[in-house]
């Protein structure tokens, strides 16, 4: 499984625009290389505006570019999105301003990642003929350690679902999923409560697109500070 690790505020902030998270999804969505202007038009934009926040994505190895043809004399250029898990990690000193400012940034991110899956989800809810989506709230019960190799066990079931791409009559779902410590209150976006894994780590698996709707394509967990 590939792993990149995100450690500026401004790789987060790339990262965790909205507008490119509809692209990276839109990407994943083709499940093959795609041209810019393919994502332009199915998205319903214009070339240039998405040529930017391509580039954006491809600076922080989001996005690569991995093949070129020509078309009519133009050279078209086609990408693909990284696939595996993305790691957020700053290790400036826990105090200093920066570590707080990219915290912020993460918590964004996360706020945004949950949204987004809360509307796919509701859209299917009240408008899907088929109710296929299913949604599961339960309490579990183990270590620390136990949690954590339960989240890496549903990640590595959904492996071959989430790389082999759209084929033939297959449709393209969405699996988001979460593993977090029961609190009594909730930290806010801000509170120093939360503490990401390892040394400022938060983490993200890239996994499958929904049909048609745009969003985060992974799921995310955060942990609390003991």
């Amino acid at each position: 499984m590939q792993r990149k690790v995100l450690s500026t505020i401004e790789e987060v902030k790339i990262y965790s625009d909205p507008y490119r998270m509809q692209i990276l999804n839109m990407y994943n969505k083709q499940g093959r290389p795609s041209t810019v202007k393919e994502i332009a038009d199915l998205m319903g934009e214009v070339p240039a505006k998405v040529h930017y926040h391509v580039k954006k994505l491809e600076s922080i190895g989001l996005l690569s570019m991995v093949s070129t043809r020509e078309i009519n004399g133009i050279i078209a250029k086609y990408y693909e999105p990284f696939k595996g898990e993305i790691h957020l990690r700053h290790e400036d000193e826990e105090n200093s301003p920066l570590k707080q400012v990219f915290r912020s940034e993460a918590m964004k991110l996360l706020n945004e990642m949950y949204e987004q899956s809360r509307r796919r989800f509701m859209k299917q809810a009240e408008h899907g003929e088929d109710m296929f989506g299913q949604i599961s709230d339960m309490a579990l019960y183990g270590t620390r350690e136990e949690m954590e190799q339960l989240f890496k066990a549903i990640t590595k079931l959904c492996e071959p679902y989430a790389e082999k791409g759209k084929r033939g009559e297959q449709q393209a779902f969405q699996l988001f999923v979460t593993v977090s410590e029961q609190m009594e209150d909730a930290p806010s976006a801000g509170s120093d409560d939360v503490e990401p894994q390892g040394k400022g780590e938060r983490k993200s698996r890239s996994g499958s697109q929904d049909s048609g709707h745009a969003g985060t394509r992974s799921a995310a967990s955060a942990k609390r500070k003991r």
